[in-house]
């Protein structure tokens, strides 16, 4: 009997060791087939999410013999035009797959050509005041998003849209959109708890503006009323951007107002605020510095 037990106790240990290595290599190969799988959703995922580029009209080409006295400013705003579609390309790279079908539109295209229309004017107002004034300079204002960034886009509102339609999702379409974040920051689109605290915990808050009709020189009768048209079209803004905030209360992370609000609605402004300086400069002088009034706060 002592002489078995040794032999007893072999066997067991060869056989408990043969089973642990046939369940270590299942192991080992239903992890490399894991694996493998992951990585192949993962490649398919980031294939699929190419966000695509912007592309902008050239400006350059449409513009009239610049005067001597325009040409650094007119320079500086058309390396600005650059910039402002560069920064629009890395948004869509940053915010790829987020907010809803129209968040390329609301959030980035929309916003960009608010900017363009504001420096194309720039560009307009330093070539006026040594020589003819280009008009229509901001029909070049609008951008549109590449085909391949466009299906990209589509698949993410198909593939993940549903998140758009709930209340508490990334966006609500249009209103989400805007929301979603005009930056890379609304990239914390599902951080409520982040928006909570910058939009005062849930409440909406509203904007306030400098006011513009006090700070306006005598204007002449010619110019009155495309003057009027302006000062009503930014009080539409204010309320514009005021019910944009309702709307999208509880979305975007900290810097989520700012980016997706406030600065488009800024841009907004200093493009009206332009327009009613140059209605007012063709019969008399030209006020200089209104756009000064065109940044905006919230008030909780």
């Amino acid at each position: 009997m002592s002489r078995a037990l040794p032999k007893y106790h072999k066997r067991r240990v060869f056989m408990i060791g043969g089973a642990a290595a046939v369940v270590l290599s299942g192991a080992v190969i239903a992890g490399s087939a894991l694996a493998g799988e992951t990585s192949q959703s993962n490649d398919g995922a980031s294939a699929n999410a190419s966000p695509g580029t912007i592309s902008c009209p050239a400006v350059e080409g449409s513009l009239p013999e610049i005067p001597a006295s325009a040409q650094a400013e007119v320079d500086r705003n058309l390396t600005l035009l650059d910039t402002q579609i560069q920064e629009a390309n890395q948004r869509l790279v940053d915010t790829v797959g987020q907010g809803g079908a129209n968040f390329v539109q609301n959030a980035i295209l929309g916003p960009l050509e608010d900017k363009r229309v504001a420096t194309l004017n720039r560009i307009a107002t330093a070539i006026g005041r040594t020589a003819e004034k280009p008009e229509g300079l901001d029909t070049l204002a609008t951008c549109a998003l590449d085909a391949a960034g466009g299906a990209a886009a589509g698949g993410e509102a198909g593939a993940g849209g549903d998140a758009a339609a709930e209340p508490g999702g990334a966006a609500g379409d249009a209103a989400g959109g805007d929301a979603a974040g005009e930056a890379g920051d609304a990239g914390n689109a599902g951080g409520a708890a982040d928006a909570g605290d910058a939009a005062g915990g849930g409440a909406a808050g509203t904007i306030s503006c400098p006011a513009v009709e006090g700070s306006l020189p005598e204007i002449p009768a010619s110019a009155q009323a495309e003057v009027d048209r302006n000062l009503t079209l930014l009080d539409t803004q204010i309320q514009e951007a005021n019910q944009r905030l309702v709307d999208t209360v509880g979305q975007g992370g900290a810097n989520f107002v700012q980016n997706a609000i406030l600065g488009p609605l800024e841009d907004k402004r200093v493009a009206t605020l332009n327009r009613i300086a140059t209605a007012i400069g063709r019969t008399a002088e030209k006020p200089e510095g209104l756009d000064t009034l065109a940044t905006c706060e919230l008030n909780q």
